[in-house]
């Protein structure tokens, strides 16, 4: 089956065979390994040793953004989010459980956020501590220029947390060149090609130590996770580790550094360009203009046909080896296919060949879109 979402990804079978063995988490080979995998970490997001710090939390993506914004924030703090689309929208809602006040500054749907709105957004509220902010925001396909927000956060002299779940190992990203990031926090089971399990943070020392005592958590405290790293050494995991996860992401970076970052940002363009090129020739219209589409999701107009219905097409494409998500994030109807993992241009081509003959299966008749 051919896995066409944002996450989980195709794997390829080597990482999926580095589950098959039984791992003691606790043993010194392991111990070895783990701290080897944080330094192979580390090199990828562009930190500094004694600067930037690993920090694995078990879990999803959710999960680590809510540790990012409960270590750096105190209770009551105050962090700027852009409301780029449905993954600020739970960086948002994350915060505000957590007992932080997040703010809103209004992104249009499908809109790259405005480095001057942010800075105009700072000038006026000097309260604001933090900007959290999606780089890749999978519910619309936009990529967010976090490099230009973070100069704005700077200057400002503010701090930022960048959600990279759906954008790390793929897209840009240098931690040392941007010191106004406390942390950027990502998941394993996207454009790093491996299995969902485990996330990670890569943080910025000082800044952990400075903020240390206000998470509120124990399980969502990423000081905690670098003190006890610090204290039981680098290759020990604070409770039971996913470790046959960890030793499949292993495998992955392999294929990543025989790659190269971007490499694989222009393998994930291929794949976009051709399924973005091929639903149009099909009759179908994909929700981005080509100017604001990035290279991780697309989403596509629902055909305005009475006849239309998501998970039946869903079905009929799953029947053809292809699976796609069976909900979308747009406003209006969309379907949305992802472009990353361990597939290819030729693998979208298939895709669009499929999902031509499933319309027909369905009864499609009209594709033009339903909003135009």
């Amino acid at each position: 089956m051919l896995l066409l979402i944002p996450g989980p990804v195709t794997t390829r079978i080597e990482v999926r065979q580095a589950l098959t063995r039984d791992i003691a988490p606790w043993d010194n080979a392991f111990r070895d390994f783990l701290a080897r995998l944080r330094g192979r970490i580390l090199r990828l997001a562009g930190g500094v040793e004694g600067q930037h710090a690993v920090l694995p939390l078990q879990g999803c993506g959710h999960f680590i953004t809510e540790a990012a914004l409960r270590s750096f924030l105190p209770p009551g703090g105050r962090i700027l989010v852009p409301a780029s689309g449905a993954y600020a929208d739970r960086m948002i809602r994350l915060a505000r459980e957590a007992g932080r006040v997040a703010v809103t500054l209004p992104v249009g749907f499908g809109e790259p956020t405005d480095p001057a709105a942010v800075a105009a957004a700072l000038r006026a509220d000097p309260t604001l501590s933090h900007v959290g902010m999606v780089y890749s925001e999978t519910g619309s396909g936009v990529i967010h220029d976090v490099r230009a927000v973070g100069a704005v956060v700077r200057d400002a002299g503010r701090r930022m947390i960048i959600d990279a779940v759906s954008a790390f190992g793929a897209l840009p990203l240098e931690i040392s060149a941007q010191p106004e990031v406390d942390a950027l926090v990502f998941t394993t089971n996207k454009c790093l090609e491996a299995l969902p399990g485990v996330a990670f943070a890569v943080a910025r020392i000082g800044r952990l130590v400075a903020c240390a005592g206000g998470a509120g958590s124990w399980s969502f405290d990423l000081a905690s996770i670098y003190e006890h790293a610090v204290r039981s050494g680098w290759g020990s995991f604070r409770f039971t580790p996913p470790a046959q996860i960890l030793a499949a992401l292993d495998v992955a970076l392999d294929y990543l550094d025989a790659e190269g970052q971007a490499g694989r940002l222009a393998r994930y363009t291929a794949n976009m360009r051709t399924l973005y090129d091929g639903v149009r020739d099909l009759g179908l219209t994909p929700w981005l203009p080509a100017s604001r589409q990035g290279p991780v999701i697309v989403n596509v107009h629902a055909p305005a046909d009475p006849a239309w219905d998501l998970q039946a097409f869903v079905d009929a494409l799953k029947s053809k080896g292809i699976l796609i998500s069976n909900f979308h994030n747009t406003p209006s109807p969309t379907f949305r296919v992802g472009c990353i993992g361990a597939i290819t241009p030729a693998d979208m081509a298939g895709a669009v060949r499929a999902m031509d003959q499933a319309l027909r299966e369905i009864g499609i008749t009209h594709r033009e879109a339903a909003v135009p």
